[in-house]
């Protein structure tokens, strides 16, 4: 039996493993996905350990998605964004971001198009990094904040070399003017400041498109107080999923069923809030 799995900090709330292991189970695979605790300062160990015991994959989450990058074998995207979120061992481990291609997913079958468009980027993690960078890719203006302003500076100089992007910070944020909000913080997220805004309220403003990348709960607060205002919303379910049937492709070769995921991380996410 082959093993996959994720590893962050904290990690008990992932659906990633009942949504892989649904999608092995629909596709006849004899595998397994489970999730691994990481604290930061033993990331290194749990690398080694992994291809030590013969794991074939693992998704890397928070806080590990730019630090794991110092000790595998990026691919091109993974090198550009500066943070991956996708290990595959082989001979040697390496390392991509389907975090870009889950976030443009996502907005897509929202029917959400982002040429031409400015969107301001809550967050300078390894999230906000790759979402940043496909959202210039594809012709849009992107502002980004972050309460640790060197983060958020560094971010917007390095995605400036591929298209249009500024910094601006947390207290100018009225003066700009946007049509698409993104939360790539963990703020509002089960166990982290569940119930929080990452921004001011104030901002939501009708007509705006609200996408919130935390996806436990689905309906976060920024969700809730966005569908008051009459915003559309796209949820960071969809998100996971999109990235995860990358991820999927990148070990396996095979692409998973999408309905199938996310039903299985729908149900997991409702068993978590019983």
């Amino acid at each position: 039996m082959d093993c996959y799995g994720v590893i962050g900090h904290p990690i008990k709330h992932s659906v990633s493993p009942a949504m892989h292991n649904a999608a092995f189970r629909a596709m006849g695979i004899n595998a397994v996905y489970a999730s691994f605790d990481v604290k930061p300062e033993d990331l290194k160990k749990a690398i080694e350990g992994a291809k030590a015991l013969g794991i074939k994959g693992l998704n890397v989450t928070i806080p590990h998605k730019e630090e794991v990058l110092k000790l595998v074998n990026p691919d091109e995207l993974a090198s550009k964004i500066g943070a991956a979120n996708t290990l595959k061992f082989d001979k040697d481990i390496s390392a991509y971001n389907t975090d870009a291609y889950g976030a443009l997913k996502a907005l897509e079958s929202a029917g959400v198009g982002v040429s031409g468009k400015t969107v301001l980027i809550i967050g300078a993690g390894g999230a906000a990094r790759a979402i940043a960078f496909a959202l210039v890719d594809r012709g849009a203006t992107v502002a980004v904040t972050n309460r640790t302003e060197d983060r958020g500076i560094k971010l917007a100089q390095d995605v400036r070399k591929y298209g249009d992007c500024i910094f601006i910070s947390t207290t100018e944020l009225e003066k700009l003017k946007f049509d698409i909000l993104i939360n790539a913080t963990p703020v509002g997220m089960s166990g982290y400041m569940p119930g929080k805004l990452p921004v001011d309220g104030q901002l939501i403003k009708e007509g705006v498109v609200v996408f919130d990348t935390v996806y436990n709960p689905m309906e976060t607060a920024l969700i809730k107080l966005a569908k008051m205002r009459g915003c559309k919303v796209v949820y960071g379910i969809d998100m996971l999923v999109y990235q995860g049937v990358k991820a999927f492709e990148i070990w396996t070769g095979l692409t998973p069923p999408f309905d199938v995921m996310k039903r299985a991380a729908l149900n997991a996410l409702e068993d978590t809030t019983r």
